[in-house]
């Protein structure tokens, strides 16, 4: 290899280590990854389901329920919204990024080796 692309790998090798956190490979060889929301304790997690749930009933019942004043004949639209989510969501970035984590991953081996 010339020393253009070592320096290159070894490059892309530390950029892994620095932004690579959110999924940590499990220790038991099944290439399977474990992505971890950290809480302080119980009790937050807690809180913080029953405020999704809590965010999701709002949203259903909103349409039927909620409606302001100002806005009787615009409701919220959580079907369009979600979808909007799922158009921008950037699928065929984080399917880059596996492929580019798992090449670094088996690079880092081969060289430990």
């Amino acid at each position: 290899m010339q020393t253009s692309e070592i320096k290159t790998i070894e490059y892309l090798r530390k950029l892994s280590t620095i932004y690579f956190t959110t999924l940590k490979p499990d220790n038991d060889k099944t290439k399977v990854n474990t992505a971890q929301i950290k809480f302080t304790n119980y009790y937050e997690l807690g809180c913080t389901i029953t405020e999704m749930l809590k965010l999701c009933i709002l949203a259903q019942d909103y349409n039927s329920n909620k409606i302001s004043e100002t806005n009787k004949n615009k409701p919220i639209d959580v079907s369009a919204i979600l979808e909007m989510v799922l158009e921008i969501f950037p699928l065929n970035e984080f399917e880059f990024l596996s492929d580019l984590s798992e090449m670094l991953a088996e690079d880092s081996n081969n060289v430990c080796e």
